[in-house]
């Protein structure tokens, strides 16, 4: 592992010779693990070693080590915003892009504009840094990842909200894991480090507890661990071309089941650097003036969320959803399928079985695989 300086010299190296912004995100388990605080201290030896930095935003919560470390370094004013009768503050993108600095700070990647700013996320204010040359230091939790946001939820039972695309860390250049161990991190939040004393004692008996910390922990080593992998055998294979396969994810109209298995197939996906569809067969009697206005909405939005996870969108009409997967298996390069557990009810069993059977079959012969999802 690359001592902090190094690392910091490294980036520094990439900055020096490139055209687009170069990316490097910080990423960490829960809050608390000082993310912003080696950000800054890498922001710093930068800013030592002639880099025009600038801070575009921090938050600092307020934390006594974040604060010192921000002093001495070139700030960017942030630009008042006022919705709904408060004056709010949000990073001023306008004056980042006109005064072009070197390298700029971001924190908060996952963050949500206010309503009226230029765009509705962080992370495509970020975008546009990099469009335009700028190098970003940016930082985020490994909850904010949007393909582990169900996995996240059956670990600590919080929904996250704020969410990144996996594409968002894919493309940076580079990704560091912001390590602790629990007790380490439990004491510093006893000590008054991430939260004021009356927020300490609620964190400790929730989202502070051991198990959670350590599943986190696991679920952000493994994720950097992932992207480190990707960009080594990128860099061994970058002479040859890799035969990338494709996994075929199968939903239907409901929201919560399909949103799972475009998360869990984009993860699979991602594993073996590989690409994935996402495939809605439309039945007749699921076509768009047969079903509700609340179906067609869940319906549009796990469309988006495919798209944010990297995925391409086949609609295809059949006259059942079984056809519908084989037809679409012969004409587009699948190698493997995967699809929710069957939900088979006693009346229909024996004909679902006939019809699974044809697929099975149908998949057997143009070799592809089938994983059922739970």
């Amino acid at each position: 592992m690359m001592e902090r300086n190094d690392d910091a010299h490294y980036f520094l190296n990439l900055i020096q010779r490139s055209k687009r912004g170069r990316f490097k995100i910080y990423i960490g388990m829960i809050a608390g693990v000082g993310k912003t605080c080696r950000m800054l201290n890498d922001a710093r030896d930068m800013l030592k070693n002639g880099i025009d930095v600038q801070i575009g935003y921090i938050e600092t919560h307020g934390r006594a080590d974040t604060e010192k470390l921000l002093k001495g370094l070139p700030v960017i004013p942030c630009k008042k915003i006022f919705y709904k009768g408060k004056e709010l503050e949000e990073m001023d993108l306008d004056t980042i892009l006109r005064t072009h600095p070197e390298l700029v700070v971001v924190d908060e990647l996952a963050h949500t504009n206010v309503k009226g700013s230029h765009n509705e996320k962080r992370w495509q204010d970020v975008m546009e840094l990099l469009d335009a040359g700028i190098n970003v230091l940016s930082a985020v939790n490994i909850q904010h990842i949007e393909s582990l946001n169900e996995e996240v939820k059956r670990m600590v039972g919080i929904e996250v909200s704020e969410r990144i695309p996996d594409s968002v860390l894919q493309i940076a250049d580079e990704v560091v894991n912001i390590d602790l161990t629990s007790d380490e991190l439990i004491e510093r939040l006893k000590s008054g480090k991430i939260y004021k004393k009356a927020n300490i004692e609620n964190a400790l008996t929730h989202f502070f507890t051991t198990e959670h910390i350590l599943q986190l922990r696991e679920l952000a080593l493994k994720e950097v661990t992932l992207h480190v992998s990707k960009k080594v055998e990128a860099e061994i294979n970058h002479n040859t071309t890799k035969i990338q396969n494709t996994f075929l994810c199968c939903i239907g109209p409901d929201e919560k089941r399909s949103r799972y298995l475009i998360r869990k197939v984009a993860r699979l996906a991602a594993a073996s650097d590989d690409r994935f569809s996402v495939l809605y067969v439309r039945i007749p009697q699921y076509s768009y003036d047969k079903i509700n206005l609340a179906t067609q909405r869940y319906l549009i939005n796990n469309f988006i969320l495919a798209i944010d996870l990297g995925a391409e969108i086949i609609q295809y009409e059949a006259s059942d959803i079984i056809n519908g997967i084989v037809e679409v298996c012969r004409k587009y390069d699948v190698s493997t399928v995967c699809i929710g557990k069957p939900q088979l009810r006693l009346w229909s069993l024996l004909f679902s079985a006939f019809r699974y059977r044809h697929l099975f079959n149908e998949l057997s012969k143009s070799n592809i695989d089938l994983i059922i999802l739970s």
